[in-house]
């Protein structure tokens, strides 16, 4: 009889306890969020991605009846921020605002990353996409791409450009079109887009790649020379710029993009949730026009629509990676 009933039990009770987790993790998914939620971003203040972060978690913050901060924890190119958001709680009140620096060129230049991009993270949903652009200082005597390969080419090693750290996307641009064209720049990292963008402005340096949402109204005030965008077609907010395979470099082209993501372990009723309320938020005309005139293209989607995104991702920075000998200085 005891055998008989150690049996049953046996077989009953891993049945009983994955009853109680489910009947647990819906009452999550009910109760959650009962706190402050934040955002953290791996860019500095006045970014791209804290633009994009601000507009998204002011309306998921109605929504979800509770308030969301934005943490900007920027450096080492994005490094530091995304390892804070992977080491955090996976209890649904902790997000990250990755993008193609984060999750796309970081894991292919770095030899090693203090987090898995794939591993530690889980994907909630693409947010937007955006080109970048080739800019330049003003006083330089070029207005075309090949107009600036050329006057690069007569002085070699000593022009330079801007990125945002060691490994961000900005540096794999740079890197690049030197590999492209044989041109022989320096590059000068600073711990952001927003310092590297001040430094062009400054003077300090004679170019940079930055996404058209960062420099768009600095280029508009004619405060720096837009020569082309790394897209193959034109951006909405910049028509009159040339795209880089209209200016000679045909496979010449980056995207910048943006998508939320949670700390793996999150449970899957959070991401559930997260996904249903962020998509309602993306397809919101005010949202929508918001990002819009920031020349970004609006396109949420699926947790898994958004992990194969980044995997192609990470993927293609790395072909091209290897193929260009770009490292992580």
């Amino acid at each position: 009889m005891k055998q008989l009933v150690g049996f049953v039990v046996g077989i009953l009770l891993p049945g009983l306890i994955l009853m109680a987790g489910g009947i647990s993790n819906s009452a999550l998914a009910q109760a959650w969020p009962t706190k402050p939620i934040r955002i953290v971003i791996a860019q500095a203040p006045g970014s791209a991605t804290d633009v994009i972060s601000r507009v998204v978690g002011n309306q998921l913050s109605v929504s979800l009846g509770q308030p969301i901060v934005i943490d900007a924890r920027p450096g080492a190119g994005g490094v530091l921020g995304t390892e804070v958001a992977a080491r955090s709680a996976p209890d649904g009140y902790t997000l990250f605002m990755g993008n193609n620096s984060t999750h796309g060129s970081n894991p292919a230049v770095y030899a090693k990353l203090p987090y898995d991009a794939i591993k530690d993270f889980a994907p909630i949903s693409f947010v937007a996409s955006v080109p970048y652009v080739l800019v330049v200082d003003p006083k330089l005597p070029v207005s075309t791409v090949k107009e600036f390969i050329a006057l690069a080419k007569s002085r070699p090693g000593k022009m330079n450009y801007a990125s945002a750290g060691n490994g961000s996307t900005h540096h794999f641009c740079g890197e690049l079109l030197k590999s492209m064209t044989g041109i022989d720049i320096q590059h000068i990292p600073y711990k952001g887009s927003g310092p590297g963008i001040a430094a062009l402005l400054g003077g300090e340096v004679s170019m940079m790649f930055s996404n058209v949402a960062d420099i768009g109204s600095q280029i508009k005030a004619g405060k720096v020379r837009a020569l082309a965008v790394t897209a193959q077609r034109r951006s909405s907010i910049l028509p009159d710029v040339p795209t880089m395979p209209e200016a000679g470099l045909p496979d010449f082209e980056v995207t910048s993009w943006f998508g939320l993501l949670v700390p793996a372990g999150t449970p899957s009723p959070v991401i559930g949730r997260l996904n249903a309320e962020t998509i309602k938020v993306l397809r919101r005309a005010d949202v929508k026009a918001t990002l819009t005139a920031q020349g970004l293209e609006v396109a949420p989607g699926s947790p898994e629509q958004f992990a194969a995104h980044i995997q192609s991702e990470i993927a293609r920075f790395t072909q091209i990676a290897k193929a260009a000998g770009i490292k992580a200085e």
